[in-house]
């Protein structure tokens, strides 16, 4: 999603909080880099401008912010509930309008699903 994205994380060792986070601050670093970088963003002076912006105003940071501090984490109890999980992630952009099918949206696994070739496999979840 353009302003958003759903993910699905499992972990045996580490907890879910470090996940988040240090995924977070990698793509926040290499989002930086890229955006300051990139010679055709037309947009690169605003969204530097409102990073920086939102990372003077949160003491977490030292000087940008491309993530929200929060999260709306679910826990996943069962196969039903992933199942279901999945298809909201899945019809989010068709909900959304941007797709008249879920399997067309470029960053969603729902044509993995599709084909029955997903990294995880529905009945593997538990």
């Amino acid at each position: 999603m353009p302003s958003h994205l759903h993910m699905i994380v499992r972990s045996h060792d580490k907890p879910l909080e470090d996940i988040v986070r240090d995924m977070k601050g990698h793509n926040s670093s290499q989002l930086k880099k890229l955006i300051k970088e990139h010679p055709q963003e037309s947009r690169r002076e605003w969204i530097v401008w409102i990073c920086e912006r939102a990372g003077k105003n949160n003491s977490n940071n030292i000087d940008w912010q491309f993530w929200q501090q929060h999260n709306q984490p679910i826990e996943i109890l069962n196969d039903k509930m992933f199942a279901e999980i999945v298809f909201y992630i899945h019809q989010s952009p068709v909900v959304s309008g941007f797709v008249y099918e879920a399997e067309q949206w470029v960053y969603s696994s729902a044509k993995d699903y599709a084909k029955n070739n997903g990294i995880i496999k529905l009945a593997e979840f538990y």
